[in-house]
């Protein structure tokens, strides 16, 4: 399943603007380009909030 950058804020509660910004730094789920459109799979998404838990991070 492929998430828009606001889907993946409703599901991580980040502000679009920090997934922006922290895309543009490498930092977050990765995304790629589809047709001009920057989306995410469910499952990357997935796997980046279980590691971030597991390492006890915080935005």
């Amino acid at each position: 399943m492929l998430l828009t950058i606001h889907e993946v804020s409703e599901i991580t509660r980040i502000p679009v603007r920090t997934l922006r910004d922290w895309r543009h730094k490498g930092v977050g789920p990765r995304g790629a380009r589809f047709g001009g459109k920057l989306l995410y799979s469910r499952e990357n998404v997935d796997s980046w909030v279980r590691e971030a838990l597991k390492r006890g991070e915080s935005a």
